[in-house]
């Protein structure tokens, strides 16, 4: 049984209308059209996690492994600590201090100067966690909170911690934790399923299906409240209009989530988010209150597309007997599709991505770090774009801005005039070896800034994976130029010297020469093995790095043909590189000089990497 009471909001318990998206696979994503100016704003922060636009003009940024919520000069990246919480306790990757929400009557005049967050913390008075074995783990006693603190206007900071909630569920992976401040004055947050079913958790069973009991909520116990998003009165009391689900009222507002790192609120109070999929289908919601979103049973549509509930925690063979393996599962684990469930779920808004369930999910290039190459991107805010007319963006009215993780880009999902369903196609914008944690907008919406993760493993440019990242700890500005092909050219002022030492050494070598006939043999060859992964205007990447544009312009030109040429031939195409033939290899080179502005000439490039070393790309 669900009742509803009525809220003041009707749109959190409104349905979605309109069809949602199922968008194929990475590649149905189109390059942006807009051109955007980006640079660096500040860096040595330590993991940037939540950013947003304050009522000062200043960014907030809550730093989830130093435990401090800093402010940010937007026009010269100067920083000022509000507050350094002692208490905040980050053993993993994905805890510490979290999400952050400030009150709307900050610095109004209101008396509200408060500003709310949230974090793990160890409290060894409560009972550990039953799925930590050893009593000496840092995640045995984890929890999380949210706090209510003060601000101070002359001094710059914020003080008097007073809890709201606590005794939450703190994990050692998927802790979600992201917190807003909703239109009808109460407070939303997320948790997630804690990475059960996965990984080294590959044993515990998943929660996020289970619900909170009347004698749970009685006694304070939040142990139900993994996979779920909560809505809270300010005094962490729940409110009297919440869902009853299943008998019961308690913070819950949607359950069935696996790691919701972003919600966003549109202007007529309809409440986005984004998810985390496993392998495929990350997702894009809109959050009705009592409602089921599926997990782990269900991801994204119920379309049985790659993907199957495996419960290793029930598999007949000891866990110890065991390999946990995302691929292949052990035929003593039971199984159920996805059609099979009887239970009722809320379709997502769109995906990204659904991909057939045959799709090859190794990947040679990635080196053994398989889910860096998976069609999920690792969503990790949400941002929701609906401009004043005749401001922002043009022609981004009525969209949302997703961040990813796993190749540093962002999407834009455009949406239907009502904003209740998705309009497509998903649009992709840049790219970076960064993984962007989490967007704020300036006040005219023509400007983006960015936190990046200090650490982490990252898609790299060349197709791969790695931890080296571009820009560790960091808040990049994207700030829009006007028509163009959809990248982020740097500011003059911080243009990579490496680029420029490339272009001086133009001069070393004869100039390529190629064919108009081998550059068309290169692209029906390109097609045939490439435009998967590089994308039909070989700036649209998906998996490896663009081939044209702003990034062919830094890292090739002015550089041996030898080098791209060896680039092409040991990573294309990614499931048999150098299977092509030389000759071919040579004619997608061709092509690709072609396609970055080099005039065909009357003599083909050869497929001699000892005759490559000596030509230069020169434009």
């Amino acid at each position: 049984m669900r009742l509803f009471a009525t809220f003041a909001l009707a749109a959190l318990i409104a349905g979605t209308v309109g069809p949602a998206l199922a968008q194929g696979a990475p590649d149905t994503a189109v390059t942006g059209t807009k051109q955007f100016e980006m640079k660096e704003l500040t860096n040595g922060l330590e993991g940037p996690w939540e950013i947003t636009w304050g009522p000062d003009d200043w960014l907030w940024v809550t730093e989830r492994v130093g435990g401090r919520i800093t402010r940010v000069n937007p026009t010269d990246g100067t920083k000022q600590v509000a507050i350094d919480i002692e208490e905040v306790s980050p053993p993993g990757g994905q805890d510490g201090l979290l999400g952050m929400a400030l009150d709307p009557g900050l610095l109004k005049d209101t008396g509200n100067d408060y500003v709310y967050a949230a974090y793990t913390y160890v409290d060894k008075s409560l009972p550990k966690h039953d799925w930590v074995k050893d009593p000496f783990s840092p995640y045995a006693n984890l929890f999380a909170k949210i706090v209510r603190l003060s601000y101070d206007k002359a001094a710059g900071t914020l003080s008097d911690p007073q809890v709201i909630i606590a005794g939450m569920p703190g994990q050692n992976d998927h802790n979600s934790g992201r917190l807003k401040f909703g239109p009808d004055g109460k407070l939303y947050y997320t948790i997630g399923d804690g990475g059960k079913g996965q990984l080294g958790n590959w044993c515990i069973p998943i929660e996020a299906q289970r619900l909170p009991t009347a004698d749970e909520v009685s006694a304070k116990n939040w142990v139900a409240y993994q996979g779920k998003s909560l809505r809270l009165n300010l005094d962490g009391s729940i409110p009297e209009d919440n869902p009853e689900i299943e008998g019961v009222k308690s913070h819950v507002f949607t359950y069935g989530h696996r790691n919701m790192q972003g919600i966003d609120f549109g202007p007529d109070g309809t409440l986005y988010a984004s998810e985390q999929g496993p392998k495929t289908d990350d997702e894009v919601n809109v959050l009705v209150g009592g409602d089921n979103y599926g997990w782990p049973h269900v991801v994204g549509f119920k379309d049985d597309k790659a993907y199957q509930m495996a419960r290793w925690d029930l598999a007949t063979t000891p866990c110890a007997q065991l390999t946990f393996s995302d691929i292949t599962i052990d035929p003593s684990v039971p199984v159920e599709d996805e059609t099979a469930w009887p239970g009722q779920q809320h379709d997502p808004l769109a995906t990204l991505f659904t991909v057939p369930s045959d799709w090859d999910f190794t990947d040679p290039a990635c080196g053994g770090i398989d889910f860096i190459c998976w069609p999920t991107v690792a969503t990790s805010s949400m941002q929701a774009y609906f401009p004043k007319p005749g401001e922002g963006i043009p022609g981004w009215e009525n969209s949302l801005l997703v961040t990813t993780l796993k190749r540093g880009s962002i999407y834009r999902i455009p949406l239907s005039a009502d904003g209740k369903s998705a309009a497509g196609p998903i649009e992709r914008y840049f790219q970076s070896e960064n993984r962007l944690r989490d967007m704020a907008l300036s006040p005219d919406m023509k400007t983006m800034y960015v936190a990046t993760d200090v650490s982490g493993l990252v898609g790299t440019m060349s197709g791969g994976a790695g931890t080296t990242l571009q820009n560790p700890g960091a808040i990049l500005v994207y700030t829009y130029k006007g028509e163009g092909d959809g990248s982020a050219a740097a500011a003059p002022s911080e243009a990579a010297p490496a680029a420029e030492a490339a272009t001086s050494t133009a001069a070393a070598g004869a100039p390529a020469s190629f064919t108009a006939e081998q550059a068309a043999r290169g692209k029906t060859a390109y097609d045939a093995n490439c435009v998967s992964c590089h994308g039909p205007d070989l700036i649209s990447a998906n998996y490896g790095p663009p081939l044209a544009g702003p990034y062919f312009e830094g890292k090739w030109v002015g550089q041996s043909v030898a080098a791209l040429y060896t680039h092409v031939h040991d990573r294309m195409p990614p499931s048999r590189p150098g299977q092509l033939g030389d000759e071919t290899y040579a004619d997608l080179v061709a092509y690709i000089l072609s396609v970055n502005g080099l005039a065909a000439g009357d003599t083909e490039l050869p497929a001699d990497v000892s005759k490559l070393k000596a030509m230069t790309i020169v434009k």
